[in-house]
């Protein structure tokens, strides 16, 4: 029996609007409107809007929220002002990924995670089981709020003229609550998009009104294709390529949020061996010559010996190259190290270099 699709609150207004739909994390989701390359084209030059309703919210509160927080969190919360956020994982004893998220710090007694759609039923399980013991109380909320993204130099500017919201003192990692028609309204300057932009959570009737504000102003819709392209470009991660229950953090090359020096946390052990030790393999980007589109699972190989496999692969949109990001053993994370990826039956040649293809365009 097939799976149903689970619709988000602005499912029938993709629809409307021609979007081509197609599942994703067990969700009937926009891939594209006009096209990718234009939808990308938006968000890097001037701005865009995503339905990211399907992401999950889950709700921590009570005495032990920061103690809590701090035992599933690889990152550090600790002292952070309110309205702070953090991204980090969640890992298992093993060091392996539970999942990869935003964490929300409310105030010392309450936080709010953000965590990928495709895994709400198995974290929303862990979270729950990893709370006894603590004095919290958990709630999901990812059935209540719908959310959107905008994206891009002008996210700001389309905020404030065409929503209303005064967004321009929020700092970058940052969100403020407003209070709209008797209802609490997030909104943080956030994103997946490597540019300036924005994450406002709410009612579904709430953002089903931000959307059609948005569409009367011509601000146009993007889906998740592009989605993947910009964040692929400037070396964020997708869970399930590039972090995996398979894939640790320091094999992700993203040890820079675990926080090893602060007390225990789940996975600590298992991490501080591998950064002590260093690992066997990690997540390199990789540039390919000439135009052959390398595509995740496609080999890497040197000598004709297969060194790692590609996680994602695109021709990136605003460089015009066939670039790659791709889990290889050492010593062949080295950058400039020469490699060949296999595409069907013939190799193309490439070299290691960093995994951000494109400079990131955050409000500083």
């Amino acid at each position: 029996m097939e799976e149903k699709l689970i619709k988000t609150c602005l499912h029938d207004k993709h629809v409307a609007l021609g979007a081509l739909m197609s599942p994703f994390g067990g969700f009937d989701m926009p891939i594209q409107y006009k096209g990718i390359t234009e939808e990308h084209n938006a968000v890097r030059h001037e701005v865009g809007v995503f339905d990211v309703s399907h992401m999950g919210e889950v709700r921590v509160k009570g005495p032990d929220a920061y103690k809590y927080v701090s035992h599933i969190f690889v990152n550090d919360v600790t002292g952070a002002p309110d309205g702070q956020i953090f991204y980090g994982m969640m890992c298992y004893e093993n060091g392996g990924t539970v999942d990869d998220l935003l964490v929300y710090k409310v105030n010392d007694e309450e936080y709010f995670l953000v965590i990928n759609a495709s895994n709400i039923e198995k974290d929303v399980d862990w979270i729950m089981k990893n709370a006894e013991g603590f004095d919290v109380e958990i709630k999901n909320e990812s059935d209540y709020y719908g959310e959107v993204a905008v994206q891009g130099p002008k996210a700001e500017d389309t905020l404030v003229n065409v929503l209303g919201l005064e967004v321009r003192e929020i700092p970058f990692y940052n969100f403020k609550v407003f209070h709209i028609d008797g209802e609490d309204v997030i909104v943080s300057r956030t994103g997946y998009t490597g540019e300036d932009g924005f994450e406002i959570y709410g009612s579904h009737e709430y953002i089903r009104k931000v959307w059609d504000k948005l569409m009367e102003a011509g601000v146009q819709p993007c889906g998740l294709g592009c989605r993947d392209t910009l964040r692929f470009e400037v070396g964020l991660p997708l869970y399930g390529d590039e972090l995996s229950a398979d894939i640790t953090p320091i094999e992700a090359s993203l040890s820079m949020f675990v926080k090893l020096d602060k007390p225990e946390f789940i996975g600590k052990e298992a991490l501080a061996k591998q950064k002590a030790e260093g690992v066997k393999r990690r997540i390199i980007g990789i540039e390919l010559e000439g135009t052959a589109v390398p595509r995740h699972g496609y080999p890497v190989e040197v000598n004709g010996e297969v060194i790692g496999e590609v996680t994602t692969g695109y021709k990136s949109i605003s460089t015009g190259k066939s670039v790659a990001m791709a889990m290889v053993n050492k010593p062949y994370d080295k950058l400039g190290t020469e490699v060949e990826i296999r595409i069907r039956k013939k190799t193309f040649p490439g070299k290691v270099v960093k995994k951000r293809f494109y400079d990131k365009n955050y409000k500083k």
